[in-house]
């Protein structure tokens, strides 16, 4: 018998066939029988380890309903189905060319047994030729040979249809796996507009922590912000957190300021990095920032 699933394939499916819906083992079962139109079934040693194993490693996990565990992904689960999405759609040409590899074998056995039939009924034959009820005994093995190659044909049937959907739902997967690539690739490139687009905006202390942060990054050579003589703080400065309108209430108004200053420089930190070097460059802004700030707030209004 030809292997269903190649090693730790058979996890990957489970996963697959719980994002559909939350399920029980025996369930999961049928499930796989029916997508291989009886040509496999899976024993309840090889499915429920398995679960046990995806609910120890956080991604599935099981509730009890009238005395049976239904298993339902997790949110890490589904991040990894996300990550394996291309796997998954090579399993569905696995998958499909076992079903064929199956569908081929029992072939083989059906045109074997269909062939040891028709020996045994020519011997049969003959060696009743000289008795009554010959023409009995013939008759049955013909109903014999017409059954036998009846459910030959059907098994034939269903192992191609079952080869066809799993085909197609094979390259359903892989166009899903491309669109959700694209998407990706588009989602990254316009949250690093944004990012340019706030950035160049930002002014004061942000502007010059997120410039050197940025500037970091780009490798040595990188010109920093305070080397650029076009990038005035004042300049910077004149459009930073403008879309934060007034509430008539200056406190709170500082302090959707300073939540805007902390969200962005946390942002920053995230996307480009956090050393030693930037983490004390950012101490010193941080500094002149309060002193500046310190006097501002303690001057007479």
């Amino acid at each position: 018998m030809p292997p269903v699933f190649a090693h730790g394939r058979l996890r990957l499916y489970l996963l697959k066939l719980l994002d559909e819906a939350p399920r029980h083992g025996y369930e999961v079962i049928r499930l796989l029988e029916e997508r291989f139109q009886g040509l496999y079934a899976p024993s309840a040693g090889t499915v429920y380890p398995r679960l046990s194993k995806l609910e120890a490693e956080g991604l599935v996990t099981h509730a009890t309903e009238g005395g049976r565990k239904v298993y339902s992904i997790t949110e890490a689960g589904r991040a990894e189905l996300a990550d394996r999405s291309g796997e998954l759609a090579d399993l569905e040409l696995e998958i499909r060319d076992s079903v064929t590899e199956l569908a081929a074998e029992i072939r083989s056995d059906v045109r074997g047994a269909a062939g040891d039939l028709r020996r045994e009924m020519r011997a049969a034959a003959s060696a009743s030729a000289t008795q009554v009820g010959e023409e009995d005994s013939w008759q049955a093995a013909k109903e014999e040979l017409r059954k036998a190659r009846q459910e030959w044909k059907e098994q034939a049937r269903r192992a191609k249809d079952e080869s066809r959907r799993a085909r197609e739902e094979a390259q359903a997967a892989r166009r899903q796996a491309r669109e959700a690539q694209d998407r990706a690739r588009e989602e990254v490139q316009r949250i690093a507009g944004q990012l340019q687009e706030q950035f160049a905006k930002s002014g004061g202390v942000l502007g010059s922590l997120a410039g050197a942060w940025l500037g970091g990054a780009q490798g040595p050579g990188a010109d920093r912000p305070s080397d650029r003589a076009s990038d005035q703080p004042s300049d910077r400065a004149s459009g930073w957190a403008a879309d934060l309108s007034a509430t008539g209430d200056p406190a709170r108004d500082l302090d959707r300021l300073l939540d805007r200053f902390r969200d962005e420089v946390r942002d920053a930190a995230r996307d480009h990095g956090v050393t030693a070097a930037r983490v004390a460059e950012a101490r010193a802004h941080l500094a002149a920032a309060a002193a500046r700030l310190s006097t501002t707030f303690g001057s007479r209004p």
